[in-house]
């Protein structure tokens, strides 16, 4: 044990990574205050509004991110559900996160806005966060579990709304040819990813070792600066993100939308109760979206724009095969690192922060890499990003299960292939997650923008939901702790081996994939109808930029 100023912890290196934590996020808080308070209209190049939308977006990241590194140690430790119960929990809850914004995207364009649909849905969020901390006595005969499901069901509806309309209000601030746009992206993604990072590692350690509601609480309190600073900096948004049609939100009209918002918590309050519900939804719907698309397309759409929808159809398959794999990790992979990982005294919530720590260092690498080879020719084409990024979610679950079996079944499996397996996470999802929103909008014509998006939307929940179900497979209670650790090696082995099949049997099609693009004839004004907030698309696995919508060609 160390003693801190304020804080007992397990070890040196956790009490120097809390406190890391703390600064770092202290820091860009006051860095931030600083920026936004200035009299000039713009520092450091960019608008104020910028650094507005940064502090906001940092602490809604900081409060979503602290829940879900304790969420489902909650489930499991607290309400006492089952393993292999608590896994599909998860993925249904992660699954309505990503169906959420395809409804918060069009009320926002059709009726209420970008600003006032991330005020609301700031608000959803910060009620929910703090809803969380309300834990009763546990079990699931505790009648303050029905305060949980209903958290959940408005942190879900509270990000649909939020997350598909801020960063729009991002790329609203510049002009489509400001040169500006993408550095804006950047720092603005900045904020994202301290929020995660710091969250991870301040909220995982005070919720797994002073008691549930503390990090929960300060998730919570999270979401209330964010939402707090969102409201005071009203003006420095400049009038952006406001109803294109004040019309259709008059006379009361507004707040029908905000009771629809409320019917969407009631349908999650009871969906996410019965998890059956959400996959029979995700395979009705997502089932007849793609026959829709076909059909379309095979109907409706020339030689080459029908192509072209088949490559897209087939890059979301590949997606969903990838985001079904890589989402074991605030699932069933945060609970391996907790059961059966040496952590050198480190709570097992906090190694969710490695993912957006690698973000920030590898992203830029990854661009200037792209950008070289395309210099040479030699940059590969969407469909083999794809097949490297399945290759490497396999190839992290194949590195740990060789790490695990090597220092001994009955052994702590050493942290250094906990890192290993986020690492080669982290360049997968580098390789698919920047590309897969271009490659959606520049294969579909602009009539099919937000079909196509909307099929996007359903294959992420679809591998969220997906990799619930496989987290329940490496359930291994009541057989004891050499037996449990074993049923996960063999499920991350299996599910290992079969995702480097498909990922070498993806790159060996991508030429033919390629061929059906037909990059070589798109035209200008079709790649032109760029989805409002692309440029920021990627840098997290539910980045903002993914948005139904299209702006009107220059």
């Amino acid at each position: 044990m160390v003693e801190g100023m304020f804080f007992t912890f397990d070890s040196a290196f956790e009490m120097w990574t809390f406190r890391v934590a703390v600064v770092a996020l202290a820091a860009f808080l006051i860095g931030g205050v600083v920026l936004i308070t200035r009299p000039q209209e713009e520092v450091i190049g960019h608008p104020k509004g910028l650094f507005l939308l940064f502090m906001a977006e940092m602490w809604e990241r900081f409060s979503y991110y602290g829940m879900r590194a304790l969420l489902i140690f909650y489930l499991i430790q607290h309400w006492m559900f089952a393993e292999d119960k608590a896994y599909v929990i998860y993925g249904a809850y992660t699954a309505l996160v990503y169906i959420a914004p395809v409804v918060g995207g069009y009320l926002a364009d059709q009726y209420i806005g970008q600003r006032k649909a991330v005020l609301f849905g700031a608000v959803l969020l910060t009620f929910g966060h703090f809803f969380m901390a309300f834990e009763g006595s546990g079990g699931q005969a505790d009648p303050f579990i029905n305060i949980f499901w209903l958290a959940l069901a408005l942190i879900i509806v509270g990000s649909g709304f939020l997350k598909a309309n801020i960063s729009v209000i991002v790329g609203q601030l510049y002009s489509r040819t400001d040169v500006r746009r993408d550095p804006a992206y950047t720092i603005f993604y900045m904020g994202i990813n301290v929020g995660a990072a710091t969250a991870s590692i301040i909220c995982g350690y005070l919720g797994q070792t002073y008691g549930w509601e503390y990090g929960f609480g300060l998730a919570g309190i999270g979401m209330l600066i964010g939402l707090i600073f969102f409201v005071i900096g009203k003006p420095l948004l400049l009038g952006k993100g406001e109803p294109k049609d004040p019309a259709k939100i008059a006379g009361g009209k507004e707040w029908a939308i905000y009771g629809a918002g409320l019917a969407m918590v009631a349908l999650c309050w009871a969906a996410i109760q019965f998890q059956e519900l959400v996959g029979t939804v995700l395979g009705v719907f997502g089932g007849g979206l793609v026959a829709y698309v076909l059909f379309t397309a095979v109907t409706k759409l020339a030689p080459q724009e029908r192509d072209r929808i088949f490559a897209a159809m087939f890059l979301i398959l590949v997606s969903i095969v990838f985001w079904a794999l890589f989402e074991q990790a605030g699932s069933s992979l945060n609970v391996f690192t907790d059961r059966h990982v040496d952590t050198q005294g480190v709570n097992a919530s906090m190694f969710q922060s490695i993912n957006a720590i690698y973000i920030v260092l590898l992203a830029p690498l990854f661009a200037m890499l792209w950008q070289g080879l395309a210099r040479k020719g030699a940059e590969p084409s969407t469909p083999m990003k794809f097949g490297l990024a399945v290759i490497q979610v396999g190839l992290g679950f194949l590195v740990l299960v060789w790490g695990a079996e090597s220092a001994g079944i009955n052994v702590p499996t050493p942290v250094i292939f906990i890192f290993l397996i986020y690492l080669l996470h982290t360049t997968g999802e580098l390789c698919l997650s920047p590309v897969g929103l271009s490659a959606m909008n520049r294969l579909s014509p602009g009539h099919m923008a937000s079909l196509i998006m909307g099929t996007w939307f359903f294959a992420s929940a679809t591998g969220n939901f997906a990799a619930g179900l496989i987290a329940a497979a490496t359930g291994g209670e009541g057989v004891g702790e050499e037996a449990g650790k074993q049923v996960v090696l063999d499920v991350y082995s299996t599910v290992g081996w079969y995702a480097v099949g498909i990922g070498v049997v993806v790159m060996v099609v991508s030429p033919l994939i390629k061929r059906l693009m037909h990059l070589d004839t798109l035209r200008d004004d079709n790649v032109g109808d760029d989805l409002e907030g692309q440029a920021g698309a990627g840098l997290e696995s539910m980045e903002g930029g993914v948005h139904p919508t299209t702006k009107p060609n220059a």
